[in-house]
């Protein structure tokens, strides 16, 4: 398996690992705790396909600052 799919998945390991935890300590539910970890990642992952179009417009209208 490529290095970069096996850091992918492990990233989304830590990731959802997390969620899970943060969603249970504050809801003592699994379930509820369960489908916040599942949907929050997705939503998160909408948002990032907009937020890169965003920037694309950004950085073709001025040269990138750096």
């Amino acid at each position: 398996m490529p290095l970069d799919l096996i850091k992918t998945f492990t990233y989304l390991t830590i990731h959802l690992t997390i969620g899970f935890s943060v969603a249970y300590v504050l809801t003592g539910s699994v379930a509820l705790a369960g489908g916040i970890a599942i949907i929050e990642p997705c939503i998160n992952a909408v948002a990032f396909f907009f937020h890169e179009k965003a920037w694309k417009r950004v950085t073709a209208r001025r040269p990138m600052l750096g």
